[in-house]
């Protein structure tokens, strides 16, 4: 039978806010006179002329939060010293476990011997050793011991990790929070790999600490071999700075440094970035044929309140392919976007405006007279700003939702973007070869309003109906700058209206059966709009990409932006289709078609920007589109979209992609196919097709790999495979990737390699042809 006694505050209780004797800071607040200590034993002695306390047999103690567990406790509070015996278990208020055969403390508490030490942090690292001493009230020694980075690990009890870290001493420095590693072998799969007579590194519980990164081993042909050693300076729990020093052996050292804050409503970061290239003429022939390159890099995030935040992302170099040749953050794509934002949203209403510059990182064409290669950041717009509002009536007018949203653009663009289309590929525009504009140079502004209300109706038979009304208004200032694409009667004010009224009938037919349930829903629609009339004198910048498929078959403006508008009388007809079958099975699709009744068809019109041509709806009856997905609970999902030819039938578009999760399988195949649109630049039909694998060979390890063929031209387009080991203490991958579209054609090894709470390390290595 147990025995529950409470003592007041006393030695033990003391001793129970040090045990970062084990190496467990204990964030316990220091006892009250007042506060109780609970001890449940089987036997309670308390010996009143040595003023001690022994208990036994499963001795548990509870005080601030703190659990020990123990054989025998035996308090002298006399002598104020403290031994816990057999089988000592401490458990902190954070999760920390140390277990051990004995404790002892001395007279001050403050120091102490453990017998034995295995400690478990909150983290789940462990630590053990043959004995551990506490000193100087800061200072425990763990001799003998080992530093293991996960316990249980994988979630498998009992499990080892596959390295360690032991150790003659390990020394934790409290107040610095750090472990120091004297005498320190790295063991990998029981092999001793590395010896280094000091190791540091911060304790468990450090989230930031000044000190070395993984460093990183690279090879390219322009830049030689580097290696890439990362330093962060921990100066505020707040704030800190990495700087990452990179030799290169061919170009020298590159700087990078990045200050990163956190405050009380966001986070920013800034990283300057520069070389003095020792060989420019790697580049020769390119932007980056300099000596001194550089780049700025920025992002901040903020929240004003609840419903507002603010940010921004910025990245600009001294050449177009500084952030790409040397692998930093903003390198990875064709333009980065720099941006300014301000967010706002209650409910359903948004509130969103921000400035955009764009800074292009692609290489001007040195030898091509062909437009599109040339002065390519001059063709670039700065936007300052876009603002869009879109706000919900809080009560239903006339019985049905309303909404008005708002936009207003302005832009300014130095050249007239053209795209000149060289069919003969060879680099000259020739007799016969077409250009095709993609933006005006100028400066334009356009307010936009667009006022929605509709109204959903259910009838006896259970058909529904939904009238709407919506107009779209427009004022547009128009300025081009000795521009060719807009003509003179374009500059000026310019004022748009397109008021419609429309009307959509759906009538869905419910199906249960014992396989399952299925709804049928046909679906007419009618809206009814006067003519564009202004699209050949207003710029197209938000409203050139149009793809017509079964997605927005229904939507009231398939235009996909502010800059055009969709006028005439047009009826859009299908039927939507989803079944729900027993073992989770699941389908869902539409097929339909789009009629130009009556007006001038916008998607036939003819303007600068051909924004309709080839888009299925540039003929009064336009190509027919379907969209089927299929869904099961046996991890096999596929979906695809299909245009077909109103004519003769034939498939203009089509994308499909397959994915299935079988046991260790998991693979992916995706089809596209589009059909020649010589007006475009497209002189050829497209069509390619991908595939992925991943196949887990045991819990661990897996082996991947991707492929792309070009169907039309009868090769591969690209290759990538690699092998991987995944476990929750190590990590580390080998792939090789092969680009077949650059000549010669790109091959490039890379390995990286994980350890928990130590860091990444990787390489790759580029084959020179």
């Amino acid at each position: 039978m147990s025995i529950l006694v409470f003592l007041p505050a006393g030695a033990f209780a003391q001793f129970v806010t040090d045990t970062s004797l084990t190496g467990m800071i204990s964030s316990a607040k220091q006892p009250s006179s007042d506060e109780k200590m609970m001890i449940e034993a089987d036997t309670v002695a308390y010996d009143m002329d040595s003023d001690s306390v022994t208990a036994t047999g499963r001795v548990v103690i509870y005080y601030l939060n703190h659990v020990v567990v123990a054989d025998e406790v035996a308090v002298d509070r006399k002598n104020k010293r403290v031994a816990a015996i057999g089988h000592v278990e401490i458990t902190d208020p954070a999760g920390n476990v140390a277990r051990g055969d004995r404790i002892d403390l001395d007279n001050d508490l403050a120091n102490g011997v453990m017998e034995g030490l295995e400690l478990v942090t909150s983290e789940r690292v462990a630590f053990t050793a043959r004995n551990a001493a506490r000193s100087k009230g800061d200072l425990t020694v763990m001799n003998d011991g080992t530093y293991l980075p996960c316990v249980d690990c994988n979630g498998v009890k009992g499990k080892k990790p596959i390295w360690q870290i032991k150790a003659n001493r390990i020394l934790h420095k409290q107040k610095e929070q750090t472990i120091v590693f004297e005498n320190a072998t790295f063991e990998f799969l029981g092999v001793p790999l590395a010896w280094v007579p000091v190791l540091s590194q911060p304790d468990p519980s450090v989230k930031q600490k000044t000190g070395l990164l993984m460093p990183s081993v690279e090879r390219s042909k322009a830049l030689g071999y580097s290696v890439k050693v990362p330093y962060y300076v921990s100066l505020d729990p707040s704030y800190g700075l990495t700087l990452t020093p990179t030799v290169y052996s061919r170009q020298g050292l590159l700087f990078s440094g990045e200050w990163r804050q956190r405050l009380d409503s966001g986070q920013y970061s800034i990283t300057l970035s520069g070389i003095h290239q020792n060989a420019p003429e790697a580049f020769a022939g390119r932007s980056g044929d300099e000596l001194w390159r550089g780049s700025v890099e920025s992002q901040g995030s903020f929240t004003i309140n609840s419903n507002w935040s603010w940010g921004w992302n910025l990245a600009v170099a001294s050449d177009t392919t500084f952030m790409d040749d040397y692998g930093l953050k903003s390198g990875n794509s064709d333009v980065a976007v720099n941006d300014i934002y301000l967010t706002g949203a209650r409910g359903r209403n948004r509130f969103d405006a921000a400035m955009y510059g764009f800074f292009v990182q692609q290489e001007d064409s040195q030898t091509s007279t062909l437009a599109q290669d040339r002065d390519l950041q001059e063709k670039q717009p700065y936007v300052y700003p876009v603002i869009d509002y879109k706000v919900y009536a809080k009560d239903p007018i006339w019985g049905g939702e309303a909404s008005l949203t708002t936009n207003f653009t302005n832009l300014t663009r130095t050249k007239d973007d053209i795209y000149e289309i060289d069919s003969n590929g060879n680099g000259v525009l020739d007799a016969g070869e077409k250009t095709r504009i993609r933006a005006a140079a100028g400066t334009f502004d356009r307010l936009s309003i667009d006022a929605m209300w509709r109204r959903r109706m259910v009838d006896q038979t259970g058909g529904v109906t939904t009238p709407f009304l919506y107009f779209r208004g427009d004022a547009i200032f128009s300025d081009p700058h000795n521009s060719s694409v807009l003509p003179e009667t374009s500059s000026g004010m310019l004022v748009r209206g397109m008021p419609a009224a429309g009307l959509e009938y759906s009538y869905p037919v419910a199906i249960t059966s014992p396989i399952g349930n299925q709804i049928i829903e046909p679906i007419a629609q009618l809206i009814v709009r006067p003519n564009e009339l202004e699209a050949t004198y207003i710029p197209n910048e938000d409203a050139q990409s149009l793809v017509f498929d079964a997605n927005n078959l229904f939507d009231y403006d398939k235009f996909s932006g502010y800059d055009r508008v969709e006028g005439g009388t047009r009826a859009n007809i299908g039927v939507r289709y989803s079944g729900s079958f027993s073992h989770g099975f699941g389908v869902s699709g539409t097929f339909g078609q789009s009629f130009q009744l009556a007006g001038v068809n916008s998607f036939a019109k003819a303007t600068q920007y051909s924004t309709g041509s080839y888009s299925g709806l540039e003929s009064d009856v336009s190509d027919y589109v379907a969209g089927l997905s299929l869904s099961t609970k046996t991890g096999f999902l596929a979906s695809s979209g299909v245009r077909f030819d109103n004519e003769n039938f034939e498939v203009n578009r089509f994308d499909g992609q397959i994915l299935g999760i079988g046991g260790p399988l998991t693979a992916a195949l995706t089809y596209a196919f589009i059909r020649s649109q010589p007006d475009l630049g497209i002189d050829e039909d497209r069509s390619e097709l991908q595939a992925s694998a991943s196949l887990r060979l045991n819990e661990s390890w897996r082996v991947f790999g991707s492929s792309r063929y070009d169907l039309i031209a009868d090769e591969f387009v690209r290759h990538a495979f690699g092998l991987a080991y995944d476990s929750e203490e190590f990590s580390v991958s080998f792939s090789y990737s092969n680009d077949l579209t650059t000549n010669p054609s790109d091959q490039t090894f890379y390995l990286r390699a994980g350890f928990r709470t130590l860091g990444e390390v990787g390489t790759s290595f580029g084959i020179d042809n």
